[in-house]
């Protein structure tokens, strides 16, 4: 242990020696107040320059981190951004599919038939055959009731006249069948009863009139083959069994018998041609084709556009937007995982951020630091001053308390011995030492005095200054 002890201490002996000097101790109490309050706001100042060029150090690698943090932040915001317009565009996509998908969806209920798919074909059958029928009794019409002997222009004519049907289909569509299946409204239901009524009183009658002509044609060919074997037999009877003779003349009898059968058959012919159920049956026949052909393709063939709309059309096109929604979908699920994975990582930026010193608050602690130093300077400065005031009372104190003790002898000795030239010359010296370091001002270089003296110079302006206090 190299603990000193109170009574080995320089200030233990300094006060002892006061003590028994008996010179007043409070001038050396405020020195040594005043030179421990500077020694201690020196560990002060240099605690808080440390403390000082820590923060400085710190702004720097804070500045430094916030800088690389920030960027990565920013470059995650524009990621982010960037993900979420991606995100808002599939988004859109999304439900721009999906709007159309439920439209087609609702068509495709709206467009169900009522009749089904075999119907819809025998119907469209039946109109073909309808038109077909139409088309020959057409052609037989214009071959030979208007005398067009031109085959081409003949089934042209015909074709012509047949696609009346074709004509009178928007009209039932649109004045019959529409009104009746989308309005159901009374005076539509109505108006499709009467049409359905007249059609089948029309059908009937045609049937009617078409069986009775069928069976006055039936009973002419009847009478034409009854005819025909009558005169067979009258040639069979007429002729001779002479086979000398191999031409026999034939009897007038038998000629002018077989002339009366074959104008029994002409009459009978003119009046199946002339016949009034003829006539009814041709036209009847005819409106009849017509009107049914475009019942029947008025029926069958919005059915058979309604299966190829709901099969062919809304069907294929809703599974590529199944398709395309499923592909959607995953593409958004993947930007919403990067936006997700950005978010996280602006999250862990956000917090670095926030762990980080703020900058403000260390320029603020550095400010106040600085302050605090300053402050202390001027303490330091303060207790300094304070400290040679105290020595230099101190000092006095000790002298007069040796000049009392003092013969007068032995002051003339001192005296003597104090203003040597020698003395003198060190004391000057000493005292521009010490203006230098007061002055803060010394050059280690070429150390000069302040004042421009030189030391012999010096020495004579002290030994003037002593004489003329002497003299005084």
């Amino acid at each position: 242990m190299n603990e000193q002890q109170p009574k080995d201490s320089q200030d233990f002996q300094h006060g002892y020696t006061s003590g028994v000097e008996g010179t007043d101790r409070q001038n050396y109490e405020g020195y040594l107040s005043s030179q421990v309050s500077d020694e201690w706001i020196k560990d002060r100042v240099d605690n808080k320059r440390d403390e000082i060029r820590q923060i400085d150090q710190k702004l720097a690698d804070t500045t430094a981190q916030r800088r690389a943090a920030y960027d990565r932040l920013q470059d995650h915001i524009m990621q982010t951004t960037l993900a979420g317009k991606s995100a808002e565009h599939l988004e859109a996509q999304i439900k721009t599919v999906e709007d159309e998908r439920e439209k087609l969806k609702e068509r495709r209920e709206n467009t169900a038939s009522e009749y089904s798919l075999l119907a819809g074909i025998i119907f469209v059958v039946a109109g073909i055959s309808f038109v077909a029928g139409d088309l020959i009794i057409s052609h037989e019409i214009v071959a030979y009731a208007l005398n067009i002997r031109n085959n081409v222009e003949a089934w042209m004519f015909a074709v012509g006249l047949a696609m009346v049907s074709i004509l009178l289909k928007p009209a039932y569509d649109r004045l019959i069948e529409e009104p009746y299946l989308t309005n159901s409204s009374p005076e539509a239901s109505r108006r499709y009863g009467w049409f359905k009524m007249g059609l089948a009183i029309l059908s009937i009658v045609t049937l009617v009139i078409l069986g009775w002509f069928r069976y006055d044609a039936y009973r002419t060919d009847k009478l034409k083959e009854a005819i025909n074997k009558s005169i067979k037999n009258i040639q069979l009877n007429a002729t001779p069994l002479d086979p000398t003779n191999p031409n026999p003349v034939a009897d007038q009898r038998v000629l002018q018998k077989i002339e009366r059968q074959l104008q029994q058959s002409d009459e009978l012919n003119l009046q199946l041609v002339n016949s009034p159920w003829a006539l009814m049956s041709f036209v009847l026949s005819g409106v009849l084709f017509a009107l049914a052909g475009a019942v029947c393709l008025g029926i069958g063939l919005p059915v058979l556009q309604k299966f190829w709309f709901r099969w062919l059309q809304a069907d294929p096109r809703l599974w590529r937007l199944r398709r395309r929604r499923r592909k959607l979908e995953k593409q958004h699920q993947a930007v919403q995982q990067e936006i997700a994975k950005h978010l996280t990582q602006k999250n862990i930026m956000d917090h670095e951020l926030a762990v980080l010193p703020s900058l403000d608050e260390l320029r603020q602690r550095k400010q106040q630091l600085v302050d605090d130093i300053d402050r202390l300077n001027d303490d330091q400065k303060l207790a300094r001053t304070d400290s040679r005031i105290a020595s230099f009372n101190d000092g006095y104190e000790k002298g007069m308390a040796a000049r009392q003790a003092m013969s007068e002898e032995e002051f003339n000795q001192f005296r003597n011995g104090f203003f040597s030239v020698s003395n003198l010359a060190t004391k000057a010296r000493s005292a521009s030492d010490q203006e230098r370091l007061a002055s803060g001002k010394t050059n280690f270089t070429n150390p000069r005095p302040v004042n421009g003296l030189r030391p012999h110079q010096a020495v004579r302006k002290h030994l003037a200054d002593g004489l003329d206090t002497d003299n005084e």
